[in-house]
């Protein structure tokens, strides 16, 4: 799963850290200390609470969540930050010996949401991908709240009927990746229990979307 707030993105998502508009600056999660990680965990609880309420159901569970993107050395964990407050974090996790990363998770501060924050993470995401050599950024965004059209039916055998015809019913996280670039590219019917799907979407970030030589068509 993964989400976050929408937006425009207002600033330079490159190098190590520094303005990214706003107000705010990008960083390692590590580099905040313990009350950015704290303030992390509580992110997430907050954040998922409404549609998503069994993502972290307590802070215990958040801090886990956080304390997993710290310990393992392969991911990368960054925040934006603004006079010591979190206002937002996104993770990735890298897959098929990194030429893959799972985009997980996305948050931002509700208070903070429409800012331009979370553009501006998934965007410092995947430049970190690009500096790794990864290729693909890859999530899953769950739907189970009635969000969108997959929702409540069952959509099998005709899954991909059912995904050229999705729609948008509440706001729901996909059209945000779409406008950042990412593609549907399938969905885990029933992953959340009977009518709650998950929603698969990637974006190519390396290869031959960066100028390389890539595979002919």
């Amino acid at each position: 799963m993964a989400h976050g707030g929408g937006g425009r993105h207002d600033g330079d998502a490159g190098g190590g850290g520094g303005p990214a508009g706003g107000g705010y600056t990008i960083v390692d999660l590590a580099a905040g200390g313990g009350d950015a990680t704290e303030q992390a965990a509580r992110l997430l609880v907050e954040g998922f609470r409404e549609h998503w309420p069994d993502a972290w159901p307590d802070i215990a569970a958040a801090r886990e969540e956080v304390a997993e993107a710290l310990a393992d050395g392969g991911r990368i964990a960054r925040i934006a930050v603004a006079g010591g407050t979190v206002l937002g974090w996104v993770g990735g996790m890298p897959m098929y010996d990194g030429r893959v990363w799972e985009l997980h998770p996305l948050v931002v501060h509700v208070d903070h949401r429409g800012r331009g924050i979370g553009r501006a993470l998934v965007a410092d995401l995947e430049a970190r991908v690009r500096e790794r050599g990864g290729l693909t950024v890859y999530l899953g965004t769950d739907d189970e709240a009635g969000m969108t059209s997959l929702a409540g039916v069952d959509l099998y055998p005709a899954v991909w009927d059912h995904l050229r015809g999705i729609q948008n019913l509440r706001r729901h996280p996909f059209t945000f990746y779409q406008k950042m670039g990412y593609t549907i590219v399938g969905v885990v019917p029933d992953a959340n229990g009977f009518g709650k799907p998950d929603i698969m979407m990637a974006k190519r970030v390396g290869g031959a979307a960066a100028g390389e030589d890539g595979p002919s068509r």
